[in-house]
């Protein structure tokens, strides 16, 4: 992505000169009716199908609801800003992102509130942030675990006359980010004292998702309110700010439901925002976070209550290329294409353009998959298909892949058509990674 700079909120001329990628899609733009299994789409193609992301919205704007917690996307699994507006129109809080660029491009498509969950350092970034704050209708969270980058953050943001919204980010022994131990905290605490004039702690921050034990997980967020109550309890919340609830977030993708359960109706003895950040849900997936939505449908009592679960909403459609041996069918799409790094695609419809069904009109794709169906290899743009002689199979058949891990599917992409049941373009989703 361009490092987008602001000139009173408005993007250079650089980025101008990009026309219409720097705005999405008009929906009159969109609505073209294409049809995908008319073969007026160009495949391989990435897709999204809106009757599932209207469910997923719906689920877990219920399952925050019934903790009393607040959503705050993380936006890095799609970066699409018709996908943000929708998830905000849900009720989210906010969006949570991981960088001062992806920040800039949430602002210019009209997002008011960023989490970022992660540390903001080095000039650029910096400058970059303190330009969105110069819209007094945006808020900005960011992390810190050190005494150097409180003092970097506090000499950039002293020296533009600005204040800087921060989270203390506690973490675990071996994992990513973090302050490991009190010694460190009080380290920060203290070069917060240094800069009272340019920084607020805002809340306390974590993530879960270093961890793979649940005990573990359940012992990390419980440390977590005892730290920020403790916190409360010393004032050290909103210094020199306008008073405003703590801010106390985790959650992943993977973990939301036991951190909901853990954070749900803490006592610090101050008002405080509960801000959970999974950010897959609204596509969801067939391998990673299927898995993790099977244990919490399992486990967790407000998810066994409501309806079906989250259901995956985003599929590769491509070509079958070449059948050069009787036991493997090359497919037109490829590490270009979809996520690898937590699973192949799997085989989910195939579809034979200009079949009909027994009464004569169009066929629908089949969901009859053979088993032995699997993807056993990718390229940059071709991926191995285990087929057996005889299957019904012909080059020129399209078949729809599911995913697994779609943070990695969706940055591949810069236009996702959205489809109704009938797989026509009811939409276009942009992206801008």
């Amino acid at each position: 992505m361009l490092d987008i700079k602001y000139q009173s909120g408005i993007i250079d001329p650089l980025n101008k000169a990009l026309g219409k990628l720097q705005a999405p899609l008009a929906p009159a733009e969109a609505a073209t009716g294409w049809r995908l299994l008319d073969e007026e789409l160009s495949l391989p193609a990435a897709v999204l199908y809106e009757s599932r992301l209207a469910h997923n919205l719906a689920w877990m704007r219920r399952f925050m609801d019934e903790y009393g917690v607040k959503l705050a996307p993380h936006g890095k699994t799609t970066m699409a800003p018709k996908l943000f507006a929708r998830q905000l129109e849900a009720g989210a809080w906010g969006i949570t992102l991981a960088t001062a660029q992806q920040s800039a491009a949430a602002h210019a498509h009209g997002v008011k509130r960023v989490l970022m969950a992660n540390q903001l350092v080095g000039r650029r970034n910096m400058e970059i942030v303190a330009d969105l704050l110069r819209d007094p209708d945006f808020e900005f969270f960011c992390l810190v675990d050190s005494a150097e980058l409180v003092d970097q953050l506090g000499g950039f943001f002293r020296g533009r006359g600005q204040r800087l919204q921060v989270l203390l980010e506690l973490g675990v022994e071996g994992g990513r980010t973090g302050v490991r131990d009190a010694a460190q905290q009080q380290q920060v605490l203290d070069a917060l004292g240094r800069w009272p004039d340019a920084l607020t702690l805002a809340g306390v921050e974590i993530y879960e998702g270093v961890l793979q034990q649940e005990a573990d997980i359940r012992d990390f967020l419980r440390r977590t309110v005892a730290v920020t109550r403790e916190l409360a309890r010393q004032g050290r919340f909103g210094a020199g700010a306008e008073p405003r609830p703590v801010v106390l977030s985790g959650a992943g993708s993977a973990w939301y439901d036991v951190v909901a359960e853990e954070f749900a109706g803490a006592d610090i003895g101050a008002p405080i925002d509960i801000v959970l950040r999974p950010g897959c849900y609204l596509t969801h997936d067939v391998g990673i976070y299927r898995q993790a939505q099977q244990r919490i449908l399992a486990s967790n009592p407000v998810a066994r209550k409501m309806r079906e679960g989250l259901v995956p909403a985003l599929q590769l459609w491509a070509y079958v290329q070449s059948i050069p041996e009787p036991d493997r069918a090359i497919i037109g799409m490829g590490k270009r294409d979809a996520a690898f790094d937590a699973g192949m695609p799997v085989p989910s419809q195939h579809f034979r353009p200009g079949s009909v069904n027994a009464q004569g009109t169009a066929a629908a794709p089949s969901t009859s998959i053979p088993s032995h169906w699997e993807i056993t290899g990718m390229m940059d743009q071709h991926a191995y298909l285990r087929i057996a002689p005889g299957d019904d199979v012909r080059v020129g058949d399209m078949i729809a892949f599911d995913i697994s891990h779609p943070c990695l599917t969706f940055d591949k992409w810069r236009h996702i058509p959205v489809l109704d049941d009938e797989l026509r373009v009811v939409d276009i989703v942009q992206t801008f990674f």
